[in-house]
């Protein structure tokens, strides 16, 4: 299915409905999806998840994700590191939505395919603008069936 990236982003966002950072969901999926990941795959899951939510608490190790999906918890994430710093993120679920949140504050981040890593501190490059401006330009192509699904 070819869509562009404004009608994906407010249709998706319609589709999450009630969820808390549903806009933000949307345009994380929907850069991730410009940027050649399955966000949309990746969104499917963490809906099939019984939490959504969690109470972000920093302990001497960092946060506990408890498995939430970051595709829920990235913005919060993201507001919690701004407000108090680098942290390291541990029991992390779909931790690649971590990305585009990073990408856009300049921030560092750890590898979000370890169980485990760290979000904060400078980020040096992006190599992601070429990708955006490609998809922004002409649209995505993405899994009718995943869109549907959601």
């Amino acid at each position: 299915m070819h869509i562009d990236m404004q009608t994906a982003e407010a249709e998706l966002t319609r589709k999450l409905g009630g969820l808390p950072d549903a806009a933000g969901i949307a345009w994380a999926t929907i850069w991730l999806e410009a940027c050649g990941y399955s966000g949309l795959k990746l969104l499917a899951e963490a809906l099939k998840d019984e939490y959504r939510t969690l109470e972000l608490t920093r302990d001497a190790l960092g946060l506990d994700l408890q498995q939430v999906s970051c595709a829920f918890l990235a913005p919060a994430i993201m507001r919690d590191v701004k407000a108090n710093g680098r942290a390291f993120l541990r029991n992390v679920r779909h931790g690649l939505y971590m990305l585009p949140f990073a990408v856009r504050e300049n921030t560092g981040l750890g590898c979000p395919v370890d169980p485990s890593f760290a979000v904060g501190g400078e980020r040096h490059k992006n190599p992601y603008v070429e990708k955006l401006d490609l998809a922004a330009a002409q649209g995505l192509e993405i899994d009718a069936a995943l869109w549907r699904a959601i």
